[in-house]
C-alpha cells in the first residue's frame, strides 16, 4: 500500500469535454465522448451510479494531452444513453453493462486494430470493468477502480438455496419494486435540495457551490424514462446470483492465467465505501495495489483531480516501462 497524499486544490474542467457522439447496442441508443489522437493507446473512463461520462470533466483531457486516446462511456440508463429499454430488456446489472462495455470495445474502440485497453471506473464503474475483465480478459491491459464497490463481505458468499426460494425471491423484489414509487422519489430529489444532501455524502470537501456537478445528475433524472430505468437496475442488481458480485468476480479473476494488474485508489474519507473495507480486501489479496488519497471521499477523481490524475499516470508509466 502506498502512503496517503493529501491536497485541497481542485479545478472544474468542462463537463461537455471531447466530440460528443452515439453508438447502437441492442437497439439501444448510447452516448459516449472521445478526446486525443485516434493512433494514441485508449483509455476508457467509466462512471458511477447517478453518473455519466461529464463526470470526468476533470481528467479526460489530462490524460488525452499525456497521449492518450479517452472514452467516456454512459453505460444504458445514465446519462445520455437511452433509459427506455424495449420489452426484451428487463433488468439491468453489472453483468449487462460489462456485456454493452465489451461490445463497445470491439465496435467502437476496435480492439483488434488498436490493441489492449485501460479501464478507469469510479464505483458502479469500477465493478462493470472488473466483471468485463472476468469475461473478456484478452481486451483489458489493466484497469483502475476508483474505489471498488462491493467488497462488504470480502469473500463470495457460499450459500445455496433451492430453486424455487430463489424464485420466491425474486418475485417478492419484483413486486416490492414496481409497487414502490420510485418516479414520486426521482423527481423529488432531483427538484429539490435533497440533490445535494445525496451528492455530498459522495464528496469529503463541500460541493454546495458546484452548480455544474448538481447539473450533471440532476438532467438525466429528470428524464421522463429515468424512474423506470431505476427500476429496471434496482431489480436486477437485487437478484444477480452470487457469481455476479464483486467478491466472487476478484477470485475469478485472481485465477486468470495471464490477469492483468489492477490499482484501487480509494478516498481516506470515503463514507459510502469505508477505506477499512479496502484493507480488508488488499490482505485476502494482495495482488491488488492500493493507494489513499487522503481528505477524499467516493468521488476522489472529480474532488481531487490533481492528485488522481497523477496517481494514474504514474501507474501507467510504470505499467509501460516493466514492459
Amino acid at each position: 500500500m502506498q502512503p496517503n497524499i493529501s491536497s485541497k486544490e481542485t479545478f472544474l474542467g468542462s463537463p461537455d469535454w471531447g466530440e460528443s457522439k452515439y453508438w447502437s447496442y441492442k437497439d439501444l441508443k448510447v452516448h459516449y465522448r472521445v478526446t486525443g489522437k485516434e493512433s494514441n493507446p485508449s483509455i476508457i473512463l467509466i462512471h458511477g451510479f447517478g453518473a455519466s461520462s461529464d463526470h470526468w470533466r476533470n481528467n479526460a483531457e489530462i490524460f488525452a494531452s499525456e497521449g492518450f486516446r479517452v472514452f467516456g462511456l454512459d453505460l444504458i440508463g445514465f446519462g445520455k444513453s437511452a433509459q427506455n429499454l424495449r420489452r426484451k430488456i428487463k433488468h439491468l446489472d453489472n453483468q449487462f453493462w460489462a456485456n454493452q462495455l465489451s461490445s463497445f470495445l470491439d465496435e467502437v474502440v476496435d480492439i483488434k486494430k488498436n490493441g489492449k485497453v485501460i479501464l478507469i471506473g469510479n464505483s458502479l464503474g469500477a465493478l462493470t470493468a472488473i466483471t468485463t475483465l472476468s469475461e473478456r480478459p484478452e481486451l483489458i491491459k489493466t484497469i483502475i477502480a476508483a474505489p471498488l464497490p462491493e467488497p462488504v463481505f470480502v469473500t463470495p458468499i457460499k450459500f445455496y438455496f433451492p430453486t424455487w426460494l430463489v424464485r420466491v425471491k425474486s418475485f417478492l423484489i419484483k413486486i416490492v419494486f414496481h409497487l414502490f414509487p420510485l418516479k414520486s422519489l426521482v423527481n423529488l430529489i432531483s427538484r429539490t435540495k435533497l440533490i445535494t444532501i445525496a451528492l455530498q455524502s459522495a464528496y469529503f470537501s463541500s460541493i454546495s457551490n458546484d452548480t455544474p456537478l448538481k447539473r450533471i445528475v440532476t438532467v438525466p433524472a429528470r428524464r421522463v424514462n429515468a424512474s423506470k430505468a431505476l427500476r429496471a437496475m434496482c431489480i436486477g442488481m437485487s437478484i444477480r446470483p452470487d457469481s455476479a458480485k464483486g467478491p466472487s468476480i476478484i477470485e475469478k479473476i485472481q485465477n486468470l492465467p495471464n490477469r492483468p494488474p489492477i490499482l484501487l485508489i480509494w478516498g481516506k474519507q470515503d463514507k459510502l465505501i469505508p477505506i477499512f473495507l479496502a484493507k480488508k480486501l488488499i490482505k485476502l489479496h494482495p495482488w491488488l495495489k492500493l493507494t489513499v488519497i487522503n481528505e477524499a471521499g467516493h468521488c476522489l477523481h472529480d474532488e481531487l483531480p490533481k492528485h488522481f490524475n497523477q496517481i494514474v499516470l504514474k501507474w501507467l508509466k510504470n505499467l509501460k516501462n516493466s514492459k
